[in-house]
C-alpha cells in the first residue's frame, strides 16, 4: 500500500457537503464549534446562510436538525463521533429515528485514528450505538473519495444516515468518480480460502493482509463492507459460501459493530468459523495513530494471523 496516495477521509466529507450544497439549496450544515477541525468551515464560507454553529451543544444540534428536516431541509450535523453518538443519543433516537427524519449525522474522528487525543476522543462505540436504532443507516467509508460519495448517496436515502470517517490519512483505494449505494458492499478481491470483511481504515490493511496470505498460498477475498447497516447480505453469503471462514476487521469495539453485524447474519444463515481484528472491550489511549493501532492489534499482520489460525 506504500505507493498509494494518502489522504484523510474527513476531506472527502468536506468535498461531499460542498458539492451537495452547490447542487441542492435545501442542504444545510449544523455543527458543534469544530468546523476548522473537521473542515466544514469551507461550507460556512460558501453558504453562510445555510450554516449553523450551535457551539459545544450536541443535543441542541440534533434537535435543531430535526426541526430543519421537518421544514424540508436536508441537514448534515457534524462533530466528533464520540460526542455526537454518545451525548445526543436520546435526541437521535426519539427526535430523529422515531420519526424517520432525513437527517445526515457525520461522526468525525472515528476510531483510534485520533491518536494523541486519547481515549476520551476515540469513538470506539459509535457504530454500535447507531446500529441498534430502528431506521438508521450506517456508512463507514474507506477513503476520502468514498466518503464524498457517501455524502452524496445519503441525500437520496429516506430517513437518518450515520456517516463515520477519520482524521488520519489513509490510502486512496477508490477513484474520484466512485459511487456508493446504501446496503451494498464492494468485493475488492475474490478469494477461495478465507473472506476478510472490513470497513473504514481497516480496508487497506485487509488488502495488505490478503497480499501476504496469497504469498503463503492462501487465497483471501476482501469485502469492503462500507454499508454496515443495512448489511450487504447477498455479497457476504456469496463469498462465505465459497471460503467457509471469515475474519472481520474494524476500528471499533468488537461488540455491536461490523463484527456483530456479520456474526448475526452468519449465525442465522450460514454458520462458519470466524474471528475479529478489533478493539476488545477496552478504551483507547494516547499516541501516534500507528502506535495506537499497533498496541490494540489493528494491523495487517494481525489479520494474517487470525486467518491462518482459522484455516488450521
Amino acid at each position: 500500500m506504500k505507493d498509494l496516495n494518502l489522504k484523510p477521509t474527513r476531506e472527502g466529507y468536506v468535498e461531499g457537503i460542498m458539492q451537495a450544497g452547490r447542487e441542492n439549496s435545501r442542504v444545510v450544515v449544523v455543527e458543534g464549534d469544530v468546523s476548522r477541525s473537521i473542515g466544514s468551515n469551507s461550507f460556512r464560507e460558501a453558504f453562510p446562510d445555510r450554516f449553523f454553529n450551535l457551539g459545544v451543544s450536541e443535543q441542541d444540534m440534533l434537535g435543531e436538525a430535526a426541526g430543519l428536516a421537518l421544514e424540508g431541509f436536508i441537514p448534515f450535523v457534524g462533530t466528533y463521533g464520540v460526542f455526537i453518538a454518545g451525548r445526543a443519543w436520546d435526541q437521535i433516537r426519539t427526535g430523529i429515528c422515531y420519526m424517520n427524519l432525513d437527517v445526515r449525522i457525520a461522526g468525525a474522528h472515528g476510531g483510534l485514528s485520533v491518536g494523541p487525543d486519547g481515549a476520551t476522543h476515540q469513538a470506539l462505540e459509535d457504530v454500535a450505538l447507531m446500529r441498534v436504532l430502528p431506521n438508521m443507516k450506517i456508512l463507514v467509508p474507506a477513503d476520502s473519495n468514498q466518503t464524498r460519495a457517501s455524502v452524496l448517496a445519503s441525500i437520496e436515502a429516506e430517513g437518518p444516515v450515520y456517516i463515520r470517517f477519520g482524521r488520519n490519512p489513509v490510502p486512496q483505494l477508490y477513484t474520484s468518480d466512485e459511487k456508493v449505494k446504501i446496503g451494498r458492499g464492494n468485493l475488492l478481491i475474490d478469494g477461495n480460502d478465507v473472506t476478510l470483511v472490513a470497513c473504514g481504515a481497516m480496508v487497506s490493511l485487509s488488502i495488505e493482509a490478503a497480499s501476504i496470505l496469497n504469498g503463503r498460498g492462501i487465497s483471501a477475498g476482501v469485502i469492503d463492507m462500507i454499508s454496515v447497516k443495512p448489511l450487504d447480505r447477498e455479497l457476504l453469503l456469496g463469498q462465505v459460501e465459497k471460503t467457509g471462514a471469515v475474519v472481520v476487521a474494524e476500528d471499533h469495539q468488537s461488540t455491536g459493530g461490523l463484527f456483530c453485524a456479520v456474526a448475526e447474519t452468519l449465525a442465522l444463515e450460514m454458520p462458519v468459523p470466524m474471528d475479529t481484528v478489533s478493539v476488545r472491550d477496552s478504551f483507547g489511549t494516547s499516541g501516534s495513530p500507528s502506535e495506537v493501532m499497533a498496541k490494540f492489534g489493528l494491523t495487517a499482520s494481525a489479520i494474517v494471523e487470525k486467518a491462518q489460525r482459522l484455516l488450521q
